[in-house]
């Protein structure tokens, strides 16, 4: 199943997200806050209207001793205060008294009493909710006990109630002038807030138009105090891109200048030998002695453009990601004795002794082991070229009658596989050996014909393996005969050494093949 493509985001819509949802979901919390504190604003004024009444007509409850000694309360209406109870045209005011027993002694039986566990305090004026007829009341009460009788004695209670209809229409009020401005406010602050962040993106926008109106060969670098500074980090990201783009460029312009001039010289030779061959046969000379020579020089040519040819295709080989991605267990002891079993006859042509030394590839148990105590994760196409380039290189610096090993040194703690491809030639320079393994470049005072490629492709290689290469002299003692009959001196010679790290051999599967080849 295709993994589903992921949704470009909008910053400028995510930004605006996170600034207008706090603000949405802070305007209901504001709505509630400003209800509650309206209620308690509008109860204020009417609590104190009610308690004033609930303190007259405590006063008016008389609290006596009989004569064998026992309380009694009697309570008396005052005339006219009746009307004034029930003068308030917008709510209903009921009241209560009860005498020292519970008895009622004026007004409705039915209004609620408060909790029996709430503490009793003679003479403190307390408000409580109430419900009386399935109507909301809010209830002023105190309770009355006789001068100089303890507070555990009865006393009396006095109650005054009021319905909710002045209180819940001061708070609409209040609320209506607090909520309906926000309504004005909020569209206000969210175009403010749009205003802000596009004003706040344009220079993004203007950043985005600069770099669009740039020439595709303009790789200079972006100034960073155009840009802001949140996105100074971003810019010199791009920067640093940039100018890693220009130099690779660069390297690939003066790559392919060198690869042309490299080649144009062995097709001017044969454009010539070809033009000089043809000129003589057009002068009616037929010795076949110069036409063989010229034909060699052709050939000769021929072979130096196509082997430039294939050394900037392994160039391109070593440098492909999708062969780097390639990557899988090497034995590297079969690839080292394949490489020089294919050299052998050169070798011979040119009388130089190339030898291996390291494991055996063969068939057998001991085999086996070596081999897998040489196996190295990676391309086994690029691995063979490294070896091949290595050998290469070491058989064209090498004199007549010299000698190159290719040597495979086994680490015994089983970390690395060490490489090495040395000679008898006449060396490189403590002062060369960086050099040498820049693309086009051979050593001064060497009349050897190559590509000076191989190298290059080396260090490539090595490089996408993960592997140190070292350069060295070689010091290989005297071998009396070799270097005498080809009649050169015996040079100090190259050792190129590379590490490997070691790969796990996996494990066997049943019914599959060793890693052997059979014998």
């Amino acid at each position: 199943m295709p993994g589903s493509t992921r949704e470009q985001r909008s910053l400028f819509g995510e930004i605006l997200d996170w600034m207008l949802a706090p603000l949405l979901l802070l305007w209901p919390m504001s709505v509630a806050l400003t209800w509650l504190v309206a209620q308690n604003i509008a109860n204020k004024p009417f609590d104190r209207e009610l308690g004033e009444m609930t303190r007259v007509l405590a006063k008016q409850v008389v609290l006596l001793e009989t004569v064998d000694g026992e309380a009694t309360a009697s309570f008396t209406l005052p005339s006219g205060a009746s009307e004034v109870l029930h003068t308030d045209q917008d709510d209903e005011i009921h009241y209560q008294v009860l005498g020292l027993r519970g008895e009622l002694l004026g007004g409705e039986l039915a209004l609620p009493l408060p909790a029996e566990d709430e503490a009793r305090a003679p003479g403190e004026l307390r408000f409580r909710d109430g419900e009386l007829h399935n109507e909301d009341l809010r209830i002023g009460y105190v309770w009355v006990a006789m001068p100089g009788r303890p507070a555990e004695t009865r006393m009396a209670l006095v109650q005054v109630a009021e319905t909710l209809g002045k209180r819940s229409r001061l708070a609409t009020e209040i609320i209506k002038g607090v909520i309906l401005p926000q309504f004005v406010i909020l569209p206000l602050a969210v175009l403010l807030v749009w205003l802000a962040l596009v004003r706040g993106i344009a220079p993004l926008n203007e950043l985005q138009r600069r770099i669009r109106r740039r020439d595709s060969s303009d790789l200079s670098p972006i100034d960073e105090r155009e840009a802001p500074e949140e996105v100074s980090p971003l810019v010199r990201a791009i920067n640093d891109l940039l100018a890693r783009l220009d130099q690779s460029i660069g390297a690939q312009k003066h790559f392919l200048a060198d690869a042309a001039h490299q080649l144009k010289t062995p097709l001017a030779g044969l454009r010539t030998q070809a033009e000089l061959a043809q000129r003589e046969i057009d002068a009616g000379q037929r010795d076949p002695k110069e036409l063989k020579k010229s034909l060699q020089q052709i050939a000769h040519s021929s072979q130096s453009a196509a082997h430039m040819v294939n050394q900037l295709l392994a160039m391109a080989r070593a440098e492909n990601q999708e062969q780097q991605a390639q990557r899988q267990n090497v034995n590297l002891a079969r690839l080292a004795t394949e490489t020089v079993r294919d050299f052998v006859p050169r070798a011979l042509e040119k009388r130089i002794d190339l030898g291996y030394e390291g494991p055996e590839t063969g068939s057998g148990r001991g085999a086996a082991e070596s081999g897998k105590a040489l196996l190295v994760s990676g391309n086994p196409l690029l691995l063979r070229e490294l070896i091949r380039n290595l050998v290469d290189n070491a058989l064209q610096y090498t004199p007549v009658g010299g000698t190159v090993t290719v040597r495979l040194v086994d680490d015994p703690f089983g970390q690395v596989v060490v490489l090495q491809v040395e000679d008898s030639g006449p060396g490189i320079p403590p002062g060369e050996r960086e050099r040498v393994f820049q693309p086009f470049y051979r050593t001064l005072g060497t009349d050897v014909d190559g590509s000076g490629l191989g190298l290059a492709i080396v260090r490539e290689i090595a490089v996408q393996h993960g592997a140190q290469i070292q350069l060295e002299d070689a010091n290989l003692r005297h071998r009396p005969g070799l270097s005498d009959q080809g009649g050169a001196a015996f040079g100090p010679g190259a050792r190129f050494t590379l590490r490997f790290s070691a790969a796990q051999a996996e494990p066997p599967q049943e019914g599959a093949g060793g890693d052997s080849a059979p014998a």
